[in-house]
């Protein structure tokens, strides 16, 4: 996926950050490429870090859309939810599918649906690469 990276930060608390402006959203969230990365367009693979459990962390979306926008000290994550035959997940985000770790399996009806993940934002990673 393609982003903008507007900065990126290293605070003595945290990883390395960068704050990241796409067509559906900006969050900050960390950023696992060089720390002297120019601002500008950046290809990422986008990773979550971090154990899904219905209800707790990941709940119905309000909107039928991606969506990505910072909420408090989390970043809040909408896509399309996928289930595979075998029971894994995937995020579809904009088109670009990002694997999650299930706590348990989602309930049947969530597959396919539009929901919204609730992740703290060191625990989402972008992973440049060049074409």
């Amino acid at each position: 996926m393609l982003v903008e990276v507007e900065k990126i930060a290293k605070f003595p608390w945290s990883p390395v950050l960068a704050q990241i402006s796409t067509p559906f959203g900006r969050a900050a969230v960390r950023w696992c490429g060089d720390p002297n990365a120019a601002a500008g367009q950046h290809h990422v693979e986008w990773e979550i870090d971090e154990e899904i459990t219905w209800g707790k962390n990941a709940k119905p979306a309000s909107e039928a859309a991606a969506g990505l926008r910072q909420g408090g000290h989390c970043v809040i994550v909408r896509g399309r939810l996928d289930v595979t035959v075998d029971g894994a997940a995937v995020l579809d985000l904009a088109g670009t599918g990002i694997l999650l770790d299930l706590a348990a399996p989602v309930p049947t009806e969530v597959a396919g649906t539009w929901v919204e993940l609730f992740i703290r934002r060191e625990n989402i990673a972008l992973y440049p690469y060049n074409l």
